[in-house]
């Protein structure tokens, strides 16, 4: 999809007023430009995925006929931070990147990215875990606009009582599938190269991490958690789970089958995210939606908190137009509104989150679940630990043995971060 709006309107100049292309003033203020981005005029090119470019559209629209500039709004399908990083060091990428927030330390390091200059108001009316998501190094470096977790959504026909424990949810799932009413006990993809984003849960409260922290409260990539004894004695626990224990967690779950075999009936428990919601009423399913539960005796079970977000491109050709956008338009609470429609993620900014949290009560199930949750690391090490920590994973649950599996996975996750 390529969206395209043109406007002759006099010109930029007024509306471009509080864009800043250094850093704001000392009263929280954004400082203004003399950019000719502003006198002139220009195209801004934004790059987003399908649904996310549909609801953008008519904002684009107006955003050119308000400021006399051309909007280009373009579907980016797959591997979006990658295809975005490239054409960013090739000089053919966009003014605005939408994409999820922990890409922020890798875009940071690539020069691909510049900080969003928002004022003390406009950062107070988002999410203080929305805010802490997007700050990298001390500097806000993106407009979040939508948060995400994981929770348990369960058949309530199936399964009519929130489990407290998961030995409980594979008990209940254990009965179910012997009396002939589900085929799979748990839908928790893994598939055959493992998945960490919805493992995570579990494995905290078994007791892994994947790093430690600063003093700060800060992720500290030099205190590695994969391949550490504790990390090991978490997958001895989900190892239980495994295909050669209860039989809960299979590779055969898969992010292309997860969501389909629970609205299907096959299942009475699904780990997703609020993504999988619309399927579910697609489908007619009665559901509702509690934490992940956790082991029991173990710690509470914290799923990853991720952050939706509009970048400012640090190679892009229309800087000053890019920050205008971003820093003055994606933070209104008619466009947080419209892209949780396109999508019904829970808005970050608070307005639009009370806007919809009315005829939405799945919103507030979800964040109850992602209360004490983990802001999904932004920092550049957190690349090095998706595949080899979901291999290890899928590995686990198929029957591999654990310590060895684990201490692999910390040593290759280790040299790729020195």
């Amino acid at each position: 999809m390529r969206v395209r709006t043109t406007s002759v309107a006099a010109g930029l100049a007024a509306a471009l007023a509080l864009a800043a292309a250094g850093c704001g003033s000392s009263d929280g203020e954004p400082a203004t430009t003399d950019s000719p981005d502003a006198a002139t005029g220009g195209t801004l090119v934004i790059w987003a995925d399908d649904k996310r470019s549909a609801a953008l559209a008519p904002f684009a629209e107006k955003f050119g006929a308000d400021n006399g500039v051309t909007v280009e709004v373009q579907a980016i399908s797959k591997d979006q931070q990658t295809t975005f990083v490239t054409a960013s060091q090739q000089g053919s990428g966009p003014d605005v990147m939408v994409g999820a927030h922990d890409w922020i330390g890798n875009l940071v390091q690539n020069g691909a990215i510049e900080p969003v200059q928002l004022t003390g108001d406009q950062t107070a009316g988002f999410a203080e875990v929305a805010i802490q998501a997007v700050t990298f190094n001390g500097q806000v470096y993106g407009v979040p606009y939508a948060m995400e977790n994981v929770a348990l959504i369960r058949n309530t026909a199936l399964a009519p009582d929130a489990p407290a424990t998961i030995e409980e949810l594979v008990a209940t799932g254990e009965q179910l599938k012997a009396d002939g009413k589900v085929s799979e006990i748990l839908c928790l993809q893994v598939g055959q190269n493992g998945d960490a984003y919805h493992l995570y849960p579990l494995y905290t409260s078994a007791g892994g991490s994947l790093f430690g922290t600063t003093a700060a409260g800060d992720y500290d990539p030099t205190q590695l958690g994969v391949g550490t004894p504790e990390s090991i004695a978490a997958f001895e626990k989900i190892a239980t789970l495994g295909e050669k224990g209860k039989g809960a967690l299979k590779r055969s779950i898969t992010p292309e089958n997860s969501i389909a075999t629970f609205t299907s009936g096959k299942c009475a428990f699904l780990v997703s995210g609020p993504w999988a919601i619309t399927d579910a009423k697609g489908a007619d399913i009665a559901y509702d939606i509690s934490p992940v539960p956790g082991f029991a005796g173990g710690a509470p079970a914290q799923p990853f908190v991720g952050v939706q977000t509009f970048y400012v491109a640090a190679k892009g050709e229309n800087k000053a137009l890019a920050q205008e956008f971003v820093a003055n338009y994606t933070t209104q609470t008619d466009l947080a509104v419209a892209l949780y429609e396109a999508e019904p993620r829970p808005p970050a900014l608070t307005a639009a989150l009370d806007q919809v949290a009315g005829a939405d009560p799945d919103l507030a199930k979800f964040q109850q679940a992602g209360q004490g949750g983990a802001v999904l690391p932004a920092i550049p090490e957190m690349a090095a630990i998706w595949d080899p920590f979901g291999k290890a994973e899928a590995a686990i649950v198929g029957g591999a043995d654990v310590a060895s599996t684990m201490t692999a996975a910390g040593q290759t996750i280790a040299e790729q971060i020195k």
